[in-house]
């Protein structure tokens, strides 16, 4: 090599560090061998994290961006390592976050002759990334780089996948072309601005409205969108409604938030307020069958304006009256300008909408206070979370993986700071989740609270991670609620299935003793009285620790998710 030119590998170091990066989560492999000694040779800021599984390295990533606004990095060798990290990419994609995968490859020269780990990696990755490309050649690996970044954070933010062939790595790039976009670090880049006939349109249907609803997905939470939502909600007088993902949309202590509806999270009561909306306005929401209950709430007939960054959202699953093509942030603040100019000094104060949603709030929390009061063994979830509320800080992160505390959390663990956040993988629902993405939320923001909420069928997908947590030295907390059983399939086979459980049930595990030879520190709790001890104490410790809880199964419990109660 000249002194003007870099390897392959040395130039994908400075691409990242000059995007920003500051983390990037992986696994070794052969093929990888360049790139981790650029890595280890090379003066920069960059932090990697070594995981245990590739899917553990993308759901770190994922958790990281949706926390820190950047873009999520994992890395993994060719072959198994390119397979293992498609979960978390597709996971990542699908709910619109910002992520780059990296995967190393087998030299190009080596393709089609039965080399070790030969896969063709960009067909693999085609369908569930937004973009990708193997790079073919070292002098085209910054402007491809650079794409990249382009596509993960402009437009709908999503995953791209970047291979990385032995060959590219080793080969000569030069120096003079290895230059980064630091605004497409963050996502979402260069959001999309509103088509302002549309915004007349919607603001006239909002003005109108004698019971308006905002219905927030999780654009307006990537979007950094809360003071519009809750601005845009005050002057309309409107109610609040979210998904899952969007929760944090709007803080849940104001008054015209509602909370999650839908069949996980949602109740009769906010089902009750939706239904009762005559214009919809539906920001960063994809109106999928778990917020709309299988398109049966809201119900036909309400007329819908329906705003999203991405245009086949539109229309998708229900007519719409106006569509709104743009960044959530970018329209909601048009909406805003345009809904205060028709509406001038006259400010709605919201008193229906405000009794309409105490009313069903105080419905909702008084059956849960009743169900978190009690003293049954096994322990009702419904007392963890209760506790959870009460001993956690304000602004701490909560990631819950989709079984059994998916439905408890979005429905009754309240978010009441800006910096709050609860987070679960909706788009497709893979258990595994939360134990490794709890680690990306605390290296996007070491000073909260991190902690992961799981099943025990999650804890047996990622349990090897409990390694990396004390490796790193992460103060994260981990939740189990034992039941020894895969809960939400049994829940449905209970519900649906006239109670023929097949396959479901496995052995007990004590997955605080598992921990602890890991050397997490770790309580078991069987004992209700026990709960709020154990978790003070979790809470509380400055490493990583574990409370592994026996609790009531789903299929016994009175759970949040409407299919089983009807």
């Amino acid at each position: 090599m000249t002194t003007n030119q870099l390897t392959g590998a040395e130039a994908m170091v400075r691409l990242l560090q000059q995007h920003g990066v500051e983390v990037v989560f992986g696994l070794c492999g052969d093929t990888s061998l360049p790139l981790y000694d650029a890595l280890y040779r090379l003066d920069h800021d960059i932090r990697h994290v070594l995981t245990r599984d590739e899917r553990s390295a993308g759901y770190m990533a994922d958790v990281y961006a949706r926390v820190s606004g950047k873009v999520g990095v994992c890395e993994g060798p060719s072959g198994g390592g390119a397979t293992y990290i498609l979960p978390a990419v597709v996971e990542a994609n699908e709910s619109s976050i910002a992520m780059l995968a990296i995967t190393t490859d087998i030299g190009t020269g080596s393709r089609g002759r039965y080399t070790l780990t030969e896969l063709d990696q960009e067909a693999l990755f085609r369908p569930v990334t937004k973009w990708n490309r193997v790079i073919g050649a070292s002098a085209a690996l910054p402007r491809t780089v650079r794409r990249a970044f382009a596509e993960a954070t402009s437009g709908r933010p999503g995953a791209v996948h970047l291979g990385l062939p032995m060959d590219v790595q080793k080969g000569p790039v030069d120096a003079e072309d290895v230059w980064g976009e630091p605004a497409h670090g963050r996502f979402p880049a260069h959001p999309a601005s509103p088509p302002w006939a549309e915004i007349d349109n919607a603001a006239e249907l909002l003005v109108e409205a004698k019971a308006p609803l905002i219905l927030c997905g999780g654009g307006p939470v990537i979007a950094h969108a809360r003071e519009l939502v809750t601005a845009l909600a005050e002057r309309l007088g409107a109610v609040v409604a979210t998904t899952i993902s969007g929760q944090g949309a709007i803080l849940d202590d104001h008054a015209l938030a509602l909370g999650v509806v839908g069949s996980n999270g949602g109740s009769a009561e906010t089902r009750h307020v939706l239904d009762q909306a005559d214009v919809i306005l539906a920001v960063g929401c994809r109106l999928g069958s778990v917020t709309t209950e299988r398109w049966r709430h809201p119900k036909p007939g309400v007329k819908l304006i329906h705003l999203d960054a991405e245009a086949a959202v539109i229309g998708a699953n229900y007519p719409t009256a106006v569509g709104i093509v743009a960044d959530a942030r970018s329209g909601l603040q048009a909406l805003f300008d345009a809904i205060d100019d028709r509406l001038n000094q006259h400010r709605r104060d919201g008193a229906e909408a405000k009794r309409r949603v105490a009313e069903a709030k105080a419905s909702k929390f008084e059956r849960f206070r009743q169900l978190a009061a009690s003293t049954e063994r096994p322990i009702r979830p419904e007392r963890v979370v209760a506790a959870m509320a009460e001993l956690l800080p304000n602004d701490a992160i909560v990631v819950a993986d989709p079984g059994t505390p998916c439905p408890y959390l979005s429905a009754y663990l309240e978010l009441m700071h800006p910096d709050a956040r609860l987070i679960s993988n909706r788009a497709h629902g893979a258990l595994g989740y939360s134990l490794p993405g709890v680690l990306g939320a605390y290296y996007a923001r070491p000073q909260a609270k991190c902690v992961a909420v799981m099943g025990d069928g999650s804890f047996g997908f990622n349990a090897g991670e409990m390694e990396t947590l004390v490796r790193t030295k992460a103060p994260v907390t981990l939740v189990v609620m034992s039941n020894a059983v895969f809960g939400w399939i049994k829940a449905g086979q209970n519900a649906g299935f006239g109670q023929r459980f097949y396959s479901v049930d496995f052995e007990r595990t004590d997955h605080a003793a598992v921990a602890q030879a890991f050397g997490v520190k770790s309580w078991r709790v069987e004992d209700p009285a026990d709960v709020k001890t154990a978790l003070a104490a979790a809470f509380a410790h400055d490493g990583p620790t574990l409370v592994d809880i026996v609790v009531q199964p789903l299929h016994e419990a009175a759970a949040p998710v409407t299919e089983w109660i009807a």
